[in-house]
């Protein structure tokens, strides 16, 4: 009997982070919903293939890049091979729960929407013995209020999911826009699609206080993007203020919403992790 679920296609960019990849590729293998092309877009970075092997029982591809394009290209080169209805979008140190990609189909699916997006939970972390474990870590729910979304975005792209066609009008990712391509491509499907927030905290965030995480860029540096993206969609002045003090302000605060938490905090531990745990306790043997 043939497989009556949509395929699932899950784009993957990829730079010289091996250990955080294997992660999301343990907790894709967990998946209540088996239905998945994964497509790992290696970005010019050290060789990922042996991580992906790790996981025969997910339909892989690794998209090796002989020359670094940065992320928002690699997923540009990751739309060329995608064959799946529906396009799932993750970075490659965050996580996504166990039930996420079940719920997302069934709620684009049961509401007629176009693009669904999760709530989160975003993490700090320490990393021992190849494993990141969480040390702390807070819900980010927001009411999905579009005009306000102009001023702020709390459009997370890590875990949403959209039907493919959406790139048919919209085109792919806008190079332009790189530290803003998610709010540049939230802003251009919610013009012409239907966009819904799911009020489930299954995405997993990571964010390292010692500075690994994504949440870090400088202001200095984000502060050209940002006016390309006003510029773009006439957003008018935007503030580059930092991003845990921005969710302070009164009228992002007063967006808080109630959502679900399902994450037991237990870390996602890799099979590439057990694998150097067991050559660790071979030498010492």
């Amino acid at each position: 009997m043939m497989n009556q679920q949509p395929l699932v296609t899950v784009i993957i960019p990829t730079y010289n982070r091996p250990e955080a990849l294997g992660e999301l590729l343990e907790a894709l293998s967990r998946q209540t919903y088996r239905h998945l092309q994964v497509l790992i877009v290696n970005d010019a970075g050290e060789a990922v293939d042996h991580v992906a092997a790790l996981y025969p029982e997910l339909d892989s591809l690794v998209i090796t890049l002989e020359h670094n394009v940065r992320h928002v290209e690699a997923r540009n080169y990751a739309l060329t091979e995608a064959r799946g209805d529906y396009i799932l979008l993750c970075d490659d140190d965050d996580l996504l729960l166990s039930g996420h990609v079940e719920r997302m189909v069934e709620e684009l699916q049961s509401s007629g929407s176009d693009l669904v997006y999760s709530d989160v939970e975003i993490f700090d972390y320490i990393t021992e013995r190849g494993v990141r474990r969480a040390t702390s870590r807070f819900v980010f729910a927001y009411e999905q209020d579009l005009a306000a979304m102009r001023r702020f975005s709390t459009f997370v792209a890590s875990g949403c999911l959209y039907r493919r066609e959406l790139h048919d009008s919209l085109g792919p990712f806008d190079t332009r826009m790189y530290h803003y391509w998610d709010w540049d491509f939230f802003l251009r499907a919610s013009e012409k699609y239907r966009v819904r927030r799911v009020p489930v905290a299954s995405a997993l965030y990571a964010f390292a206080s010692s500075g690994e995480g994504n949440l870090s860029g400088q202001a200095d540096s984000m502060r050209p993007y940002l006016d390309k993206l006003s510029a773009k969609h006439g957003l008018g002045e935007l503030p580059t203020a930092n991003f845990f003090l921005l969710l302070e302000e009164p009228e992002v605060k007063s967006r808080r919403a109630a959502t679900e938490v399902v994450w037991d905090g237990e870390p996602f531990v890799s099979r590439l992790a057990k694998l150097g745990k067991d050559r660790e306790e071979e030498r010492q043997d």
